[in-house]
């Protein structure tokens, strides 16, 4: 087994995102994180072939915000016996970051791979976006994005649509109004297409309205309008941007964005804690009413009354941990009807930047395909990373699986051909620097983050959230509010921190924000039955249902 390390440069951090929410992705090229030392070997960690396995109170599966805001509610309730387990190399999860092309000077630029925003930061007078506070704390180098500074291209060039936008916001509005009314009056969900297209927003075959569509939603979402829960997914936008702010900063931090998880760590951990393993993989999972047992890669195992998992959603989807005994069917369930959707940042550093300076996004309108490189984002742009010739192309969804399974090579020429038609007058050369992740082929990740899929209730998310004996469980796709963004996985990390805190004998400090505690402790409500809207007997010739389905006369 290995033990994680800290530098003594994480010990000193004592100073203190448009609605969008944006990606987690991953380079599959070594990290340079200097933040983090290099892990030293355990020797003395007994394993399961030995029959023993190394004890304690919590085992936390995970170094992401969820993990790191898990550790410290515990470490807030003066539980100090718990064991952090991280398959990577370095505090965050997915929020990570890496070097990518030079600087004028030689030194590269951090641009980041994981999360880049932090959405929706808070009023005065209201309730503050923990992310925000924490960006302030730690002072994470930001800037304000600004969504209405854009250009918008198709095949022949510059092309002024810009009154879609328009357009889709007039919709939209409306939209949102009738969400609210089936929220309240519990009314079946649907798509967000179906939403939408009801609100008068129709993009059919135009491709200008294709790729304002997608602009609006599926950079959002990661996924495509049609398969996107409609009153859920407008319910959980404006948990965020109505009740916080509707701003958003962009992080281009040297010391990646990470580092305001590293320095809450940092609070509660000490330099070359036992309790932090890093490169350390978990395999199996085993669970009881009286204990989980869980099973590395190495070797090692360690026991613990609770645990606390904040594998992602697409590593429970593709069985990348198993579970002994496997996890109950209502628990499966929940798991499977959730999307993980994966979110592909493309970048680019040219030798000049040819675009106009002074714009943040370009929008590009393919003539026959809906999001093929579609959102172009200038980081040398004034307040950001001006004079850096960085460029970025967004993709996701199907797109972002085909170029996953292609060279970087194709893919580059693919998106140069795509600039040179926005860009006919220039003479555009290849990039000095060109990279981008394949997220969803990462074993510890299989995507970016969570979507509320069409026909999922309130109850089966729940199903999700619920633990399982001793198996607990916390992230980003867990927050029935803020799925897909990093406060939801700062919350439920906390949630789940003190709940364990209160099965151990201390204060459980959940509450609702009027100070509601009940339900908030405690092992979590679960929905092991869930019945649909339709009874058996409505299944008559008067809703269209002639004959039974269980007939047998074919059989």
């Amino acid at each position: 087994m290995r033990r994680g390390l800290f530098c003594a440069s994480v010990l000193v951090f004592t100073s203190p995102v448009t609605m969008r929410r944006h990606s987690f992705t991953l380079l599959s090229l070594g990290w340079i994180l200097p933040i983090i030392c290099p892990s030293a070997g355990l020797s003395d960690n007994p394993t399961a072939q030995d029959g023993l396995c190394q004890k304690t109170s919590v085992v936390i599966l995970g170094a992401g915000v969820a993990g790191i805001t898990a550790a410290q509610a515990l470490s807030n309730q003066s539980i100090h016996d718990f064991i952090i387990v991280e398959r990577n190399d370095y505090i965050g999860g997915r929020v990570a970051h890496t070097n990518f092309g030079f600087q004028p000077d030689g030194t590269p630029y951090t641009v980041e791979l994981g999360a880049n925003w932090v959405q929706g930061l808070g009023s005065e007078g209201g309730p503050e976006n923990p992310i925000w506070t924490l960006a302030k704390r730690y002072n994470i180098t930001n800037h304000f994005s600004n969504y209405s500074d854009i250009l918008t291209y198709n095949e022949t060039g510059v092309m002024d649509y810009t009154d879609l936008l328009d357009e889709f916001e007039d919709a939209y509005s409306i939209a949102e109004q009738t969400a609210g009314v089936y929220l309240t009056d519990n009314l079946q969900d649907t798509t967000m297409r179906v939403g939408m297209s009801v609100a008068g927003w129709k993009p059919k075959k135009n491709m200008a309205a294709q790729a304002v569509e997608w602009w609006e939603l599926d950079w959002e979402t990661a996924q495509n309008p049609d398969s996107s829960a409609f009153v859920f997914g407008i319910a959980g936008f404006n948990s965020t941007f109505y009740q916080f702010s509707d701003e958003n900063n962009f992080v281009f931090d040297e010391r990646g964005f990470n580092a305001f998880i590293i320095g809450e760590a940092s609070t509660f951990l000490r330099q070359n804690d036992s309790r932090l393993l890093l490169n350390t993989e978990v395999k199996n999972v085993t669970y009881s009413s009286d204990e989980v047992i869980i099973h590395n890669a190495d070797g090692t195992c360690i026991s613990a009354s609770y645990a606390c998992t904040t594998f992602s959603l697409g590593v429970l989807q593709n069985d990348v941990v198993s579970f002994n005994p496997p996890l109950p069917t209502w628990k499966r369930t929940a798991i499977e009807s959730f999307h993980m959707g994966t979110y592909t940042k493309i970048f680019f550093q040219f030798n000049e930047t040819f675009w106009d300076p002074d714009t943040q996004f370009f929008l590009y309108a393919d003539p026959v395909q809906r999001g093929y490189f579609p959102v172009w984002q200038s980081l040398s742009t004034p307040g950001f990373l001006p004079g850096s010739n960085i460029i970025f192309v967004t993709v996701v969804g199907e797109e972002s699986y085909r170029i996953e399974q292609q060279s970087d090579e194709e893919t580059q020429a693919e998106a140069m051909a795509v600039l040179r038609q926005m860009f006919p007058e220039k003479n555009i050369p290849d990039p000095i620097a060109f990279m981008y992740p394949r997220w969803s082929l990462e074993p510890w990740a299989h995507g970016s983050y969570s979507d509320w899929a069409t026909g999922v209730t309130l109850e089966m998310h729940q199903n999700l959230r619920a633990n399982v004996d001793r198996l607990w469980f916390a992230g980003e796709a867990y927050s029935a509010e803020y799925f897909g963004f990093l406060q939801g996985a700062w919350f439920e990390g906390r949630d789940v921190g003190s709940r364990i805190a209160g099965l151990l004998g201390k204060e459980c400090t959940n509450e609702d924000v009027n100070g509601n505690s009940v339900g908030a402790c405690g092992p979590m409500k679960r929905y092991q039955v869930l019945h649909g809207t339709t009874r058996e007997e409505e299944y008559d010739i008067a809703n269209g249902w002639s004959a039974s389905s269980f007939l047998t006369f074919g059989f």
